[in-house]
């Protein structure tokens, strides 16, 4: 096939949490209002496809779904990742020629493999893999960078390996680095950041973006990747990848699952996230209801010791029962019928998070989580329409533990 038309394709990788999820979709915004034919493929480690349900909630996939394709259960890496990948991609050729397909994989995802995935693939062709660092990150847990070469040097002293060598090896592999939430540090150790980060890759392009901004005119202007810089890699990292291609939940990585219908007492909930949010918690999030806020379907997004809050929408439940929902007679009959095929005790209300981090922390916060539940009595007196102390903020923004 001509190379020349080959559909370019773009990789977003990065760590747990670096806004890979808020970078894609507003490309795919962008892709909508400028009339762009970009596919898409999203990765998720857990069983939950959060992030495939925020994509699949913007304008261009709602209005032709056939342009996404989800993998979750896996890391894309991985060799069911690989297999997984291969089955999207031709299942996408086969819709629609796209002019654009992105990739985003889920944080864990090492990007060796799906280099050399591509390196053989004769109908698309890598032009840019992207890394997403996230600059709050590396201030909190690196000192704004400083720490990292150092770790990873006392990581090959001991023949240890873990998030520290994945956060770098995604930086060696890409051919652009993308530093977020840079409007989150302080602006004066931002080039302290670029230093030590390009550092480790002096050879890609490095930019800063806020609030995950992107032009996507800027992704057809990409030459194609650059297999031959990274040929030594190759050999110097294969052997130590050969046990993680094989493993869905590397790096010592693991990943708990909530799924309850109740919803959350307020305060629990947030004296829980500022006692027991640990540094190995790397990520969690999903979709929740608050005691408090029972008519607002809210997302949970936590990395990097910060958790930010967003109202996704409103339940049909909360629709149905608030007197002043102003629709008709003939709409609220509708929504009665789609919520009789619901099986919780609250309607469609309910609470879907998973949660992401090294193995030493994640059972202890999970079990927390759990514990912020309304208990049975709880569950009582709030239908007789007891309230619950609320200090999370009036307008849903962002918490900092």
């Amino acid at each position: 096939m001509d190379v020349s038309k080959k559909v370019p394709v773009v990789i977003l990788n990065g760590f747990l949490g670096s806004g890979k999820t808020t970078l894609f979709r507003s490309l795919l915004d962008q892709s909508k209002k400028k009339g762009v034919a970009v596919s898409a493929i999203v990765n998720d480690m857990s069983e939950l496809d959060v992030d495939g349900e925020l994509l699949g909630n913007t304008d261009v996939v709602e209005n032709d779904n056939s342009i996404l394709e989800s993998i979750s259960s896996c890391v894309l890496s991985s060799k069911i990742g690989i297999e997984k990948l291969d089955q999207a991609i031709k299942k996408l050729l086969q819709n629609k020629i796209p002019e654009l397909i992105i990739i985003e994989t889920s944080g864990s995802c090492h990007p060796m493999p799906l280099i050399e995935y591509f390196k053989e693939q004769t109908q698309v062709k890598l032009t840019g893999l992207f890394v997403l660092v996230d600059s709050l990150m590396l201030a909190h847990d690196f000192n704004y960078g400083e720490r990292l070469i150092p770790q990873l040097q006392q990581n090959m002293t001991s023949g240890k390996r873990d998030t520290v060598n994945l956060l770098v090896e995604q930086i060696l592999f890409c051919s652009h680095l993308i530093l977020t939430k840079t409007d989150r540090i302080d602006e004066a150790k931002l080039p302290d950041i670029a230093t030590y980060v390009q550092e480790i890759n002096p050879l890609a392009s490095t930019h800063a973006v806020r609030f995950g901004k992107l032009t996507l005119g800027s992704l057809f202007e990409l030459e194609d990747y650059n297999y031959f810089k990274v040929a030594k890699l190759f050999d110097e990292i294969r052997p130590f990848l050969e046990a993680e291609e094989h493993a869905d939940r590397p790096y010592n990585l693991v990943t708990r699952v909530i799924k309850d219908d109740r919803p959350f007492h307020p305060k629990r909930l947030w004296d829980v996230c500022h006692e027991y949010l640990g540094e190995k918690i790397y990520r969690s999030k999903g979709f929740f209801w608050l005691a408090s806020r029972d008519k607002h379907s809210l997302l949970w997004n936590q990395a990097a010791g910060g958790i930010s809050l967003e109202l996704i929408g409103s339940w049909r439940t909360g629709i149905v029962e608030d007197d002043d929902h102003g629709l008709s007679e003939i709409e609220i009959k509708l929504l009665k019928k789609q919520l009789e095929s619901e099986e919780g005790r609250f309607g469609d209300r309910h609470c879907d998070l998973t949660v992401i981090g090294d193995k030493t922390q994640v059972n202890q916060f999970t079990e927390k989580l759990i514990s912020c539940f309304l208990t049975d009595d709880e569950i009582a007196n709030w239908e007789k329409g007891f309230t619950f102390e609320d200090p999370w903020p009036t307008n849903i923004v962002r918490m900092t533990n």
